[in-house]
């Protein structure tokens, strides 16, 4: 698609409404034009566009010409010194690379454990024992690039925290399966800090209920204490995805 000579990409992204203007901002800010927009019952679909940069067609000649140029360098210079492959000793089999100053063959790491026989990998992590999750659930953009870091850093680890449900639908069609945002703190559809956390297509079994009382429904604005296994992030809708492990209501 072209506009006076100008060639175009383009890109649409949902966010959670109410807070479109954030993620307006955020894109335009990385060079994105705002074109239009369409609302959901639970996301809005912003669209953007800009123009595709221009391939440097003499650039790529050039630096193709100078890979050519060390090909035939390299060649010649592996034909005049291909004799001197027979003076070599004898390759070393991968039992002796192992072997260290000393005769010892080299060990394996193990991973480090806590002081409870615990390794890091099994550790839940908690604001009490973990900056990066102290800090993650601070942020005060939900589009924050820090929470696609933590998200990568952390995959599959398992994260412990307080939050609350901000917005829960029906999952498609489904009457019992639900799409259930979560975040930090205890303030629900008014929450401002903390990523937005998802558990997607879910019903109330499979947020694993614990604690004295445990209801037959959870709803908007309901306190919860998560333990959640973390899934990926995904930056154009800005929304990270947890697979609960046990849910408390608070």
């Amino acid at each position: 698609m072209a506009d006076d000579g100008v060639r175009y990409e383009f890109k649409s992204v949902q966010a959670i409404r109410g807070i479109e203007a954030r993620s307006i901002a955020k894109w335009q800010k990385a060079g994105w034009e705002f074109v239009d927009q369409s609302q959901g019952t639970l996301r809005t679909t912003l669209n953007f566009r800009r123009p595709k940069p221009k391939v440097p067609w003499v650039l790529i000649a050039v630096a193709a010409g100078v890979v050519l140029l060390l090909a035939i360098v390299g060649g010649i210079a592996g034909a005049l010194g291909g004799g001197d492959d027979k003076d070599r000793g004898p390759a070393k089999s991968p039992s002796e690379a192992t072997v260290v100053a000393g005769g010892k063959p080299s060990e394996t790491p193990k991973p480090a454990e806590s002081a409870s026989g615990e390794s890091d990998a099994d550790q839940v992590l908690t604001v009490e024992n973990s900056k990066d999750l102290a800090a993650l659930l601070a942020v005060r953009d939900y589009c924050d690039e820090t929470i696609g870091t933590f998200a990568a850093k952390h995959e599959d680890r398992t994260i412990e925290f307080d939050g609350s449900i901000s917005s829960m639908s029906n999952h498609g069609d489904y009457k019992t399966r639900y799409d259930i945002l979560v975040h930090p703190g205890d303030k629900g559809p008014k929450s401002v800090a903390g990523p937005a956390f998802k558990f997607e297509d879910v019903n109330v079994s499979d947020l694993h209920l614990t604690g004295a009382n445990i209801p037959d429904s959870v709803g908007t604005g309901d306190l919860l204490h998560v333990v959640a296994r973390v899934g990926k992030y995904n930056p154009d809708q800005c929304l990270f995805f947890l697979e609960p492990v046990s849910t408390r209501i608070r």
